[in-house]
């Protein structure tokens, strides 16, 4: 029974996905920057219209730290922050403890970017708005991540008063959130 649940769940993501197999192969950073240059991930909506379900490559970030396997087995490291060891300038400038709070401000930095998550690798992200969290203009945003053959998904929902997501984001990392708005927010047309 789990067996034929699990094809089916499959089965409904790449049809979801629709383009998933005709998408250029990420094997190669040439390529993929070839495929930039082509102008994939250029897409931005003046529209109210919501975007057709397309597919962008997510490249990682030129600074972000070459991670090896033993790091990722190794539960210590999970709760460190690899990409930024140090606080950033505008955190906390006059605390004497801004060094421990910065650690205690997100424990598990490394286990959501690079354990769990994908933020070390370049992926292809497939959605409505693939580059962003959220819907700009409020409701549901489903993306998937794709990493070879491991699609990642997540889910976002914006109102005026609050937010929700859960999943793997645009960058490749995991992560929940729900944050509650005191003022509605507005959005763009």
């Amino acid at each position: 029974m789990r067996r034929r649940a699990a094809c089916i769940y499959l089965a409904c993501l790449c049809l979801a996905t629709g383009d998933l197999m005709a998408s250029p192969r990420t094997g190669h950073r040439d390529s993929i920057e070839r495929n930039i240059s082509a102008g994939d991930h250029c897409l931005f909506y003046s529209t109210n219209q919501d975007p057709d379900w397309h597919g962008v490559v997510m490249l990682r970030k030129p600074q972000t730290p070459v991670i090896h396997w033993y790091d990722k087995i190794n539960p210590v490291w999970w709760l460190g922050n690899a990409e930024e060891p140090v606080p950033p300038a505008w955190y906390a400038p006059d605390n004497p403890h801004r060094q421990r709070n910065w650690y205690y401000r997100n424990p598990f930095a490394n286990f959501t970017y690079y354990v769990i998550g994908v933020a070390d690798k370049d992926t292809m992200r497939y959605g409505r708005y693939p580059k962003l969290v959220g819907n700009p203009h409020g409701g549901w945003n489903f993306a998937v991540t794709r990493r070879r053959i491991v699609l990642l998904p997540f889910w976002d929902y914006k109102n005026s008063r609050m937010e929700f997501y859960f999943g793997w984001r645009e960058r490749g990392n995991f992560g929940i959130k729900l944050n509650f708005h005191n003022t509605p927010e507005q959005f763009k047309p």
